[in-house]
């Protein structure tokens, strides 16, 4: 196997050849030609994510036959990387993921360039991301997930065909995983199907900020507020134990102030870093999966995933097990419908009481959300002078307080999601 992945010329593609050249029941005859087979060479192909996940992608695009890839990653590779992201070794340890990653597969994948990126997905504007004929992504983000989602759909102009660009989307828990294939405006997108995922333990700045409840709350409220107020250390490295300590007794300091117990430094780590299991296998039948999808949009050898069926899961807690189903794209998505859907509340919530649920909304999830109403803003997080004029508004009840009545739309927005735009028609739950 060693032989023949660092083997060159033209030997080294023979066997995908025929598979590329042989046309199947889906296959137009012109996409079998020397000539589709030429563009899908050219083709230029995006992999967000060098982790574990992209790791096991990044080497199967470039054992299909895609010759130019770039890959994006912010992170640094460490230690505990080194079980089951397969192109790093210990020497490693401390470089950019992305860099090492590219250099490891163009060196046993003759004829490929990989192009790595070291830096946030966020710094590159659509121009970047135009130039791309696929996007896969392997990330262990869902803020990251929805961001780019959003991207790709406002990047779609009706009039280019060229603007629409493919997401390949993998994730990986455990022994659970994921794939999903999504044709932005024409098949649901990411945030249609947020509400598959867990929402994640979050709380609204403003209640970090005033009234913590839990363990939880006092880390994220170093992590986020006492850090950015502080700054002591030019950047956070949540792999430095120098760091980590100094979330920990901040934190610690901040329970002990309002009676919480359950401070830990294994705590802070496991908050601050999200840890996800990850496991090798598992990595690698999604990242087998997201480029059999890849291939298949690129060769129409057969229907990919996205219209029919969009979602596909994979389980290998008793034995291994994946089924397909469709997923029907949401008029009232905020990235790619165009209407207000209803929200169902207590009119004897408080305004706090509101902006807490957005947190484990599973269409939502959102951590600082700013609440606007009918021409007047209810909350708003940012900037600091308006944050402190509106907060008031936080312990008044949402009717006799604040005066909203049913039908009455809200505007959500959060600073994490700057293309999104949530809008809810208030539906009380009682009278």
């Amino acid at each position: 196997m060693a032989a023949v992945a660092a083997g060159g010329g033209a030997s080294r593609w023979q066997y995908l050849d025929r598979i590329r050249k042989t046309p199947g029941p889906f296959t137009p005859e012109s996409d079998v030609s020397e000539e589709a087979i030429a563009t899908m060479d050219k083709a230029k192909i995006l992999v967000i994510g060098a982790g574990g996940l992209g790791c096991e992608i990044l080497k199967d695009l470039a054992l299909s036959g895609f010759k130019d890839i770039h890959v994006i990653d912010m992170d640094t590779i460490d230690i505990s990387n080194l079980n089951r992201q397969f192109l790093f070794r210990k020497d490693d340890v401390g470089k950019f993921k992305a860099e090492v990653a590219a250099k490891f597969v163009e060196k046993r994948v003759k004829g490929v360039k990989i192009t790595p990126h070291n830096c946030r997905i966020q710094e590159f504007d659509e121009d970047f991301y135009m130039q791309f004929q696929l996007v896969v992504c392997g990330l262990d983000s869902i803020e990251a997930r929805r961001w780019i989602n959003a991207t790709l759909v406002n990047m779609v102009d009706m009039n280019d065909q060229d603007s629409l660009k493919p997401l390949i989307d993998g994730g990986t828990e455990g022994f659970k995983g994921q794939t999903r294939v999504v044709f932005p405006t024409l098949t649901p997108c990411i945030e249609c199907q947020l509400d598959l995922y867990t929402p994640r333990a979050a709380v609204p700045l403003c209640t970090l900020a005033t009234i913590p409840r839990q363990p939880e709350h006092c880390i994220e409220w170093a992590h986020i507020i006492a850090w950015d107020q502080e700054k002591p250390f030019p950047a956070l490295d949540k792999d430095d134990p120098e760091h980590i300590t100094w979330l920990y007794q901040k934190a610690l300091a901040r329970a002990q102030e309002f009676g919480i117990t359950g401070v830990t430094y294994s705590l802070t780590q496991g908050v601050v870093k999200n840890i996800i299991p990850a496991i090798a296998s598992t990595n690698a039948i999604i990242a087998a999966s997201c480029c059999n999808e890849a291939l298949k949009i690129s060769t129409s050898a057969a229907p990919a995933l996205g219209f029919e069926e969009s979602y596909m899961m994979y389980s290998g807690d008793d034995s291994i097990y994946t089924n397909t189903f469709k997923y029907d794209k949401k008029e009232d998505c905020a990235v790619c419908g165009d209407l207000a859907k209803p929200l169902h509340v207590d009119p004897k919530w408080t305004l706090r009481e509101l902006l807490d649920s957005f947190a484990i909304k599973p269409d939502l999830q959102l951590k600082k959300p700013s609440i606007r109403a009918e021409g007047r803003t209810l909350y708003m997080q940012f900037p600091p002078s308006i944050e402190e004029q509106t907060r008031p508004n936080l312990d008044k009840t949402l009717k006799d307080g604040l005066g909203l009545e049913v039908n009455h739309e809200v505007v959500i927005t959060d600073p994490a999601f700057p293309a999104l735009t949530f809008r809810y028609l208030i539906r009380f739950t009682s009278a």
